[in-house]
């Protein structure tokens, strides 16, 4: 019985480490989305961080400011929803699978 319990620790250690990486990696880890046909394109990291927002210069007209900020809104959420896909990705991976799809980690 002990032998079991100690191999137990030792996968959930490794499992554990495998989560701290991959954590790590989601870090600089990058996606990209755009809107309005690359009107605007936003960059994310893997933990769902907006890292830069480049507009292309046509869209900035003051007569109307509800469409570039529908465009900014719209690749925003583009870019944190591919964030998000690319996290269970990753967390899949390190964990070998044994998360469930949909189930996150806490902080995802």
């Amino acid at each position: 019985m002990k032998g079991g319990m100690n191999k137990l620790l030792q996968q959930a250690q490794r499992l554990q480490e495998s989560l701290a990486k991959a954590q790590e990696e989601l870090e600089t880890l990058e996606v990209e989305a755009s809107a309005g046909g690359g009107a605007v394109t936003v960059i994310a990291n893997g933990r769902g961080d907006v890292l830069s927002i480049r507009i292309a210069r046509e869209v900035i007209t003051p007569e109307d400011p509800e469409m570039l900020e529908d465009l900014i809104l719209a690749g925003v959420t583009a870019a944190i929803e591919k964030s998000r896909e690319a996290a269970q990705e990753h967390m899949a991976q390190a964990t070998g699978g044994i998360l469930p799809p949909g189930m996150s980690l806490p902080g995802m």
